[in-house]
Order: C-alpha cells, then sequence, then structure tokens
C-alpha cells in the first residue's frame, strides 16, 4: 500500500544574503493510511518546517514530497493544518468559518453545508453555528477551527501545537476529541508538540528529531495497550512511565551531542 505521506532523502536549506543554512538533511519518512504519529524535539530542530514542506507550502531543495505517491508540488484540499491559533475571522458567524476552505476551494454545496453541521455537532459545538469567535472560550474556538480544518475532508491532517495555548482540562478534552475523530472518520495525523506525555498519549509512533541540521534520531513504538486507550486514560497504562522516560533520555542525549 501506498503511504499517505512520504519524505524521501528531503534537505531544505534557507539560502540569504549571508549564506545558506541546511536547517533539514536527509529527511526520510513514511506514514501509512490511519496512522498517528508525533514529531518531537529541541526548538529549531525543524519540525514546523516539515509540517509545512508536507503541506506544500514550501518546496524541498533536494529529496522528494510524496502525498499517495505523487509530488507535491503545493497546497491541496487533502490536506489539513491546524495551527496553534485558530485563525477564526471575527466577521464571520461559527458555521461561516467553517465554511472557508470549501468556499475557497469552490467545493460549497448542500452536502458540504451539512457535513459542517455535522462536525460541529460532533465536536458538542451544536446550536452555535450563528455564534461569533469572541463568544466563544478558547477551547471551543480551537474545536471550530479542527471543524474547519475536517470540513475539506482532508486525508492527512497536520497538527502544529494546536493545544498548547489551552489549559490542562480543556487540552486533554481536546486529545480525546482530535483521537476519536480522526479515527472515526479514518485521516491520517501528524502532531508537532513539545509535550512529551501527549506526543505518547495520542500516537502510534513517535519520532525524536534533532538540530542543526534537523534529522531524524530515532522511532519509538507506542505499545498496544497505550494505543487503543483513550489519551486521558492513557497516561495510567502500565509501560507509559517507561516509554516517556526512555524517550525523554534520547532527548537529552540528542540535546547532549548537539552542545559537544
Amino acid at each position: 500500500m501506498v503511504p499517505v505521506i512520504q519524505l524521501k532523502h528531503v534537505d531544505l536549506a534557507y539560502v540569504t544574503d549571508r549564506g545558506a543554512t541546511l536547517a533539514l538533511q536527509d529527511m526520510n519518512l513514511s506514514v501509512e493510511s490511519g496512522e498517528f504519529i508525533s514529531l518531537v524535539g529541541p526548538s529549531g530542530c525543524g519540525k514546523t518546517t516539515l509540517l509545512s514542506l508536507m503541506a506544500g507550502l514550501i518546496a524541498p531543495s533536494r529529496g522528494e514530497v510524496l502525498l499517495h505517491g505523487k509530488p507535491v508540488t503545493g497546497p491541496t484540499p487533502e490536506v489539513g493544518y491546524m495551527l496553534q491559533q485558530d485563525y477564526l475571522f471575527p466577521w464571520r458567524n461559527i458555521v461561516d468559518n467553517v465554511l472557508l476552505g470549501l468556499e475557497l476551494t469552490n467545493c460549497l454545496t448542500k452536502e458540504s453545508k451539512e457535513l459542517a453541521e455535522d462536525l460541529l455537532e460532533g465536536m458538542g459545538l451544536a446550536g452555535t453555528g450563528h455564534l461569533y469567535p469572541h463568544q466563544l472560550s478558547g477551547g471551543m474556538r480551537q474545536r471550530v477551527a479542527l471543524a474547519r480544518t475536517l470540513a475539506t475532508n482532508p486525508d492527512l491532517l497536520l497538527l502544529d501545537e494546536p493545544f498548547s495555548a489551552l489549559d490542562y482540562q480543556t487540552k486533554l478534552q481536546l486529545e480525546d476529541l482530535v483521537v476519536e475523530t480522526l479515527k472515526k472518520r479514518r485521516k491520517t495525523g501528524i502532531l508537532v508538540t513539545h509535550d512529551l506525555s501527549e506526543a505518547i498519549a495520542v500516537s502510534d509512533r513517535v519520532i525524536v528529531l534533532g538540530s542543526r541540521p534537523g534529522t531524524i534520531r530515532s522511532t519509538f513504538a507506542v505499545p498496544g495497550n497505550i494505543r487503543e486507550a483513550q489519551p486521558f486514560y492513557a497516561r495510567e497504562e502500565p509501560g507509559f512511565n517507561a516509554l516517556f522516560h526512555e524517550i525523554w533520555g534520547e532527548l537529552e542525549a540528542s540535546e547532549r551531542r548537539e552542545r559537544a
């Protein structure tokens, strides 16, 4: 089966008047259909840059980025991108914010409007379609942002620290919601996070990146009992703490190598 997203020997260099900086080096990664992975690593290791490559927002300097086996040449509705900020338009009501992507891709139909309403209901936001962003809490706004991202029915969902600005209780609730929604809709997800426990709780695999330049250091498979539990309860599963300390040790070792 062809992976949903695949990076083959990808380098990315930034060129300025002062010279060139290699941001990513020889990145090789495959993510299968229905898989959820997390990218962790120190600041500056290229986590967000990787998502931008997958989303078609930037092009690699070398190598290939493939979506369903075909080169990524630019943004596509097949890839949804959810950021830390919700970026809801304050002058549009909630349902119109959810429909934005469908409008921009000329895919707005009666059926797609019904899907938007279903998504809001699934996010626990039934009856809020007529409200405006300022009338919602931060957690509710992020739910709207998730519904907007899913409204175009993407195959791949990219999540760039979407919960980091939320309080801990809301964060845990949204972790559960995202994982449940992706499994129900059979979507593939890639999460960038600084929260190692979050990465383990929601993922099938956790990938540790090193920096200067960004590379893949290690990949950790999350045991089945943790994967099958809801993220809220996954932290209590046998083996969770051992895996946390194993990945933490790899992160510390990576940072020591970079300082040496």
